[in-house]
Formats: C-alpha cells, sequence, structure tokens
C-alpha cells in the first residue's frame, strides 16, 4: 500500500501540469474572432491566453478579461469578455461572455452592447480610442488613424466607459507579454533637484526643449501638390516654415520652472493629481498643432504621441491664462500653446524614445481632402531623468476612470450639490417657514419638478433597491470605493440620504428626492383636478398591505446572493427604469405596469411608494435608527382632532395623532396645518379663549 501511495505521489511530480481544457463554445467563439485558424491550443499555463495558429503559423492570442482585469461593472461584478488579438496589436473582435449590467440586461436590451463592443474589431493598441459620452456625431477614424473616436451608448455611459478601460488595459498586458515590440523600456522619471535658471535658446541648446520645423517644399512633397491648390490661406511667408513645434516635458523642474516661473509651476503641481504627466507643446507657422476648431480640454486631432508602438493618450488640461503662461526669457510668441495630461491606459515614459505626429489634413474642395503624417521623434536630453528601480504596470498607477467622469459632469455635480444644500436649509427651518403655507407648496412643487426632470429625467439620479444588494454583494466579495464612485450623481445622492436618513427619516428622500416618487405626485394631483374619484384604503387593509414591500426587499436581497441575474429580474418590480431611464420606450409590458401603477396612483394616493416599493422599504429600516421626531404632536392630535390626519395622502398618521415615521414622506403638510391659526384646531380653540378673556376684561374696564 506504501509502494502505491509513493508511485502516486511520483507520478504527481513528474507528470506535467494539466492544461485548462478549451470547451467547444469558446473553441467556437474564437474561431469567429480568427476565421483563418485551424489550431487553436488550450490556455497557457504560464500565463492565461489561448494561442491561434494557421498551420504553424502564429496568427494571435485569444484571451478572457476576466484573466487579466477584474475591473467592476455598474452592478458590482466585472464585465467578462473574450477578446483577439494579432501579432500585430489589432483587435479582431470583442465577445461579450456575461456581465449583469442592468441597463443592458433589463432596460436598453444587449444591441447596443454588442454594437459597441463590434467597433473594436480591425483597430490597433497603437490607435488612441476615445469613447464619446455627450451623444455627439463625432466617431470613426481620424484622418491618420492615430485618435479614433467610438460612438458611445446613451443612459450607458459608466458601462461603456469600464469596458473600454477593461479592453485596453488587459489588451495591454497581453501585448508586452506576447507580442514582439510593445515591451517596455526601463523606467525613468524626471530629477526632482535639477534645476538652473536658462534662457529659452538655452533649454532648446541643451536638448531639454524638442524643436521641429518643416518647410513648405517639404510639405507639397509629401502631399504631391503645392500649397496654392488649396482654397485656405496655407502657405507661409518667404522663408517661414510650414510649421514649427517645440515641446517640453513639464515634469521636470529644469523645463517647468523655466517655462512658467517658480510660482506657476508650483501652483501647476498642486493642482495635478499624484502620478499624472505634463507635456507641454507650442506651435507657430501656416499650421498649428491645433486647428481653431480645437476645444479646450479635449484631446487634439492634429498632433498625436506614441511610444513602444502604443497610442499615449493626449489630453489638454486647459489652465492656461493669465495667471499661468509660458514666460521664459527669450522666448518668441506662438499660434497656439497647450498643457497636455499624456499617459492614459499605455502610460509614458519620459526617459525613454517617443514620437509626435502631426496630422495634415487639407481641403481642396468640399469632396476632396490631402492627408499626410509626419512623424518628430521625441527624445530630451538624458540629464533630465534618473531611474526608477521598482516600475509600477500603468493600468495600476493610471487614472481611475471615475475621476474622469466626476469632472466630465462638474456642472451637473455643482447644480446638484446646490439643490441638496437649499434642501437641507429648507427643512432646518421647517417651523418658521410653514408658517407661510403658499410659500411651502411653492417651494414643494417647484423642488418636484427639479427631482423629476433634472436629477431623474436628465442626470439620471434615480435610486434603486439595485444598488443596495450591489452594496452587499460588494461587501461581500471585497469592498471597493471605485465602483460606487462611477457615477457621481447616484453616488452623492446616496451618501445624501444614508446621512439624512439619521436626522430626519427615509421621508426626506422618498418625499423629495425620489423622481419616480415625484411623477406619482404629479400623477395624483392631476387624478384630484379631473375630478376622479379618490379610494380611501380602510384603516385595517392599510396596515396590512404596507407591511407587504418589506418581504419584497428581503427576497431580492436575498435572491441576489444567489442568483444576481435572477435578482436584476426580480428587480423589474421598480418601475424606475422604464419610466425615469428610458422615458417610457420599452417593451409594451413594461410600459404597461409602469404606467398602470401611475393611472392606480391617480385613485389612490402614491399607491406604489406606500404598498410594492423594496427600496422605501429598505429606507424604512435605516430611518428607524432616525436621532429627531421633528414633527410636532399637540394634545389634541387624534383625541380628537384628525384634522391632519385626514389631510395626509399617505396615512402616515394614526388615529391616535401619532405619526408613522417608516411611512411619512415629509411632506410637511402636517406641519404646516399645526402652524396656521386657521386650520390648527388646538390654535383655534386657543384663540378663542384668549378672545374671550380679552373680552370680559374690556367689559370689566367699561
Amino acid at each position: 500500500m506504501a509502494g502505491r501511495i509513493v508511485l502516486l505521489l511520483a507520478c504527481l511530480f513528474v507528470l506535467p501540469p494539466v492544461q485548462a481544457e478549451l470547451s467547444g463554445s469558446k473553441r467556437a467563439l474564437i474561431q469567429e474572432l480568427f476565421p483563418s485558424a485551424t489550431v487553436i491550443e488550450d490556455k497557457s499555463p504560464d500565463f492565461p491566453v489561448y494561442p491561434v495558429y494557421q498551420l504553424q503559423e502564429l496568427l494571435g492570442y485569444a484571451y478572457e478579461t476576466v484573466d487579466h482585469s477584474r475591473l467592476q461593472g455598474f452592478a458590482g461584478k466585472p464585465i467578462s469578455m473574450l477578446i483577439g488579438l494579432d501579432t500585430k496589436g489589432r483587435f479582431t473582435g470583442v465577445k461579450v461572455l456575461n456581465h449583469h449590467e442592468p441597463v443592458f440586461l433589463h432596460g436598453l436590451g444587449e444591441g447596443p452592447l454588442f454594437e459597441f463592443v463590434d467597433q473594436y474589431e480591425g483597430h490597433s493598441l497603437r490607435e488612441q480610442i476615445i469613447v464619446n459620452t455627450s451623444n455627439s456625431s463625432r466617431s470613426g477614424r481620424t484622418s491618420t488613424g492615430s485618435v479614433v473616436h467610438f460612438d458611445g451608448v446613451s443612459k450607458a455611459t459608466v458601462s461603456v466607459l469600464i469596458i473600454n478601460d477593461t479592453v485596453l488595459s488587459s489588451a495591454l498586458k497581453v501585448a508586452r507579454k506576447k507580442l514582439e515590440g510593445f515591451a517596455q523600456s526601463a523606467p525613468t522619471q524626471a530629477k526632482p533637484d535639477f534645476y538652473e535658471p536658462l534662457s529659452w535658446q538655452q533649454l532648446i541648446d541643451r536638448g531639454f526643449i524638442g524643436h521641429w520645423q518643416i518647410a513648405a517644399e517639404s510639405i507639397e512633397a509629401e502631399l504631391g501638390r503645392p500649397l496654392s491648390d488649396y482654397p485656405m490661406d496655407i502657405e507661409p511667408p518667404e522663408g517661414e516654415p510650414f510649421s514649427e513645434l517645440f515641446f517640453g516635458y513639464i515634469n521636470s523642474p529644469m523645463v517647468g520652472r523655466n517655462l512658467l516661473g517658480d510660482e506657476g509651476y508650483r501652483r501647476l503641481m498642486q493642482r495635478l493629481d499624484d502620478g499624472a504627466q505634463v507635456l507641454a507643446v507650442m506651435s507657430r507657422g501656416a499650421f498649428p498643432h491645433v486647428s481653431r476648431e480645437f476645444v479646450p480640454g479635449s484631446s487634439p486631432d492634429r498632433v498625436g504621441l506614441t511610444q513602444n508602438n502604443l497610442a499615449v493618450e493626449m489630453r489638454d488640461l486647459n489652465l492656461l491664462d493669465q495667471n499661468l503662461d509660458f514666460r521664459a526669457a527669450g522666448m518668441p510668441s506662438f499660434d497656439a500653446g497647450n498643457l497636455f495630461r499624456v499617459g492614459g491606459n499605455a502610460g509614458f515614459n519620459p526617459g525613454a524614445e517617443a514620437n509626435l505626429k502631426l496630422n495634415v489634413e487639407l481641403a481642396r474642395n468640399h469632396l476632396m481632402v490631402d492627408r499626410t503624417s509626419l512623424d518628430i521623434p521625441v527624445q530630451f536630453n538624458d540629464e533630465l531623468f534618473e531611474a526608477v528601480e521598482v516600475a509600477p504596470n500603468p493600468e495600476d498607477t493610471r487614472q481611475p476612470v471615475w475621476i474622469g467622469l466626476w469632472k466630465e459632469r462638474w456642472w451637473q455635480i455643482s447644480l446638484l450639490v446646490l439643490g441638496l444644500t437649499v434642501l437641507t436649509v429648507f427643512f432646518a427651518r421647517q417651523k418658521t417657514l410653514s408658517r407661510n403655507p403658499k410659500l411651502v407648496h411653492r417651494f414643494r412643487w417647484g423642488f418636484l419638478f427639479f427631482t423629476l426632470f433634472f436629477i431623474g429625467f436628465y442626470a439620471q439620479g434615480q435610486l434603486s433597491v439595485v444598488n443596495i444588494y450591489t452594496l452587499f454583494l460588494a461587501i461581500w466579495d471585497g469592498f471597493s470605493l471605485n465602483v460606487f464612485l462611477l457615477d457621481p450623481i447616484i453616488f452623492i445622492l446616496w451618501v445624501y440620504t444614508f446621512v439624512t436618513l439619521f436626522i430626519w427619516g427615509r421621508g426626506l428622500f422618498c418625499g423629495w428626492l425620489c423622481p419616480f416618487g415625484a411623477l406619482q405626485e404629479m400623477a395624483a394631483w392631476l387624478g384630484e383636478k379631473l375630478k376622479f374619484s379618490q379610494i380611501n384604503v380602510p384603516e385595517q387593509w392599510h396596515r396590512r398591505l404596507i407591511l407587504l414591500k418589506y418581504p419584497i426587499l428581503v427576497g431580492l436581497v436575498g435572491t441576489a446572493f444567489y442568483s444576481l441575474t435572477i435578482a436584476e429580474k426580480l428587480a423589474e418590480v421598480e418601475p424606475f427604469k422604464t419610466s425615469i431611464t428610458l422615458f417610457f420606450v420599452r417593451h409594451w409590458p413594461f410600459v404597461l405596469y409602469a404606467v398602470g401603477l401611475l393611472v392606480l396612483g391617480m385613485f389612490i394616493h402614491k399607491f406604489y411608494c406606500r404598498y410594492l416599493c423594496p427600496l422605501g422599504a429598505g429606507l424604512a429600516v435605516l430611518g428607524r435608527f432616525r436621532l429627531f421626531s421633528w414633527l410636532d404632536r399637540v394634545e389634541l392630535c387624534g383625541t380628537p382632532c384628525q384634522h391632519c390626519k385626514n389631510e395626509c395622502g399617505i396615512n402616515a398618521i394614526r388615529k391616535d395623532g401619532r405619526i408613522d415615521y417608516d411611512e411619512c414622506i415629509q411632506c410637511l403638510e402636517c406641519v404646516v396645518i399645526l402652524e396656521d391659526d386657521t386650520q390648527c384646531v388646538d390654535k383655534r380653540l386657543k384663540n378663542k379663549k384668549r378672545s374671550r378673556r380679552e373680552n370680559i376684561l374690556a367689559t370689566d374696564a367699561g
């Protein structure tokens, strides 16, 4: 027996490790990515890729993104894709294997997702791929192919940016490991203490500033025709260059301090994130490096940067102004000057060779355009740099996706924060302001319109129960705040809602910040104006029905831990996606359900909020830990006065006068009544007694 065990152990040590066997379905998908493939090997044991051959010739590699990138999607789970990459670094295709993005699964459908990933086919890692997120019509390849604009997906901006980041970062890992020409050079960084005051010409002479120019005759040779053939004024004066470029690495104190001045350099470095790298580009001549139509803060079309056969992202910082400008001694005037943030997924090694590409595109008429691309070598003086002992991967040091999203939506964030600030001040002073009923009613309706049209329809800030079990799953699988920062509007609303739960309870969100809640409020108002008969649910049935939303919440959260796919389907109990996200443009059963709830709400005030909403149930549970009970009660409330209860459309006041904070939406109607001498029975009785005493005193005095 002992001999058999020894023999078995020997076999385990001697036999080669078993490779991951390729399934038939996955093999078929890889065949679609490489139609001419004759051999598809199993996953390599040393590096997770599938080598693909045509006979003996290596065509490229297929790989699964989850083996190389664990960036979480909007639902808190990675988006799994199968990607084909040929030996030249070109994408042969992208196949989505698995995802949990709610907007595609149960909203827009998966069609837009597949159309988006289809755009990668035929494009290369040498190109700078930019995803348009503003519904602009700009798409496709630029004149030189160095910058490519992909069409984004409206209402799925976060998801497509995550997909793009996952595709590029994983492809870079594979290319650097398996493809020739993509290996990284020895890493360098700017010497922090290397500086001496130099003039503009000295900076150029010592190789600290790069300089390149092209004469009119040379560009005419490139284009194959004289510049006079073009209707635009593109011919430079005699003896002047067609285009002259200067460029420098601003992070180096030798360059940055001499170009921007000590104070300007200090302020710029303070404004930059850690690890941010900046390249200054200045030009003059008939053809500067940016066109007149260039939008500050965007990526340039005329000039691009490559290194190690990879396109390096360039984005204008839009920081140059009267207080921060180029001011080196003896510096000439320029037609254009920019500070570009460089890096992106590919990273940037400042001490290694790189290339600027000047893309020249000249129109002969409205139909015919001549194009050429000029390579400009970028190699600064080695004195500027020092070796870095440990080189972190660019994907580990690059700017997180969410930072760009927050910067892009800065004005939406500003308006939302302003609105929440106004709402907070209003609630903090509700007792004083409630003495003016017209002011309260006008403010409430004005804010409901703000919530529905800005927060909901425009900014897509509808919170959902999906966010709750995404949080639970993230905690279960390993919490990462980056997932929740991907949507700034949702994140800010959740933080605000969570904080105010412990102050005012769940009513502040449900009554003021829920777009679908605002839509129900408007539907109820319309029902009253149309004189629809209002149905008052009997008290005993109301108390039972309000409990229904709690098992719905427990069922959804519990199902999410068993199967996120099933939980996402069950989350359709919320009509938010149909009504707020998709504007009712969806398959008819979903539209019928959402519209049906609104119609029902015209007869039973806020029917969905009161009896079905799992999000409201979750907030009500947390709201029980509130620190204060803001809504005052007086001695006659409920015994016998029922005025506030009768006016409460959501029936959150019990017969004995107590307020049910689990159901209250903080509409402040009862506060207005209590502060109104003409509505509050207690105040009316006290006023009558006071009036009688005054009359008696007046009579006695007479």
